[in-house]
């Protein structure tokens, strides 16, 4: 079995979002909200319209959940692509519709593997060529926060991991990358 990779720069993070929103502005808004939270998938489609969604109608601003793995509470901001794409999303779903990301086949959440199919799909639809799951956005989500000098220790608590060589590993950062350090260098 291949170890899923994070998605590696933001050209291809935009390409993934033009594709799926060309495709489904569900699978787009999954995208965008599973990238932009590193929530884990099974706590993605385990979220119901009224997780995001207020008595007014209105996107929350905070998304307060219990995480299914770990069994402790997150709460989070919902940043501006975020909010945006859910209010796409959402203006074209039923009323009665109460899984987020419901299947086109009734009310339920799509499947762990649908989400798996749909990712996939669109990585090699893109033409990137490592291993993408739905794992991978969360682990896109912190190669981000690394590569946008987030401290290691940050972004370890944010994804309740017990070590910082527990998080690197789950980045992705390639030998070549660290190789890459020494040429830099020069001293």
């Amino acid at each position: 079995m291949n170890v899923v990779q994070p998605i590696r720069g933001s050209k291809d993070i935009e390409a993934m979002k033009v594709y799926l929103k060309s495709k489904s502005l569900r699978d787009w808004a999954l995208f965008v909200l599973g990238i932009n939270s590193a929530l884990r998938i099974s706590d993605l489609l385990n979220l119901n319209v009224s997780d995001v969604v207020d008595e007014n109608g209105k996107i929350k601003e905070r998304l307060l959940l219990k995480e299914q793995k770990t069994s402790k509470r997150k709460s989070f901001p919902l940043n501006n692509n975020v909010r945006e794409a859910l209010a796409e999303y959402l203006s074209t779903i039923k009323p009665s519709q109460t899984s987020l990301f419901a299947s086109r086949k009734g009310n339920e959440a799509i499947t762990r593997q649908c989400a798996h199919t749909i990712l996939s799909n669109a990585a090699d639809a893109v033409g990137i060529k490592e291993a993408i799951s739905c794992h991978s956005l969360r682990k896109s989500f912190s190669l981000a926060l690394y590569e946008n000098g987030v401290d290691l220790t940050r972004i370890q608590a944010l994804l309740n991991h017990s070590s910082p060589k527990e998080t690197l590993r789950y980045i992705g950062i390639t030998q070549a990358e660290n190789d890459e350090i020494y040429l830099q260098l020069n001293l």
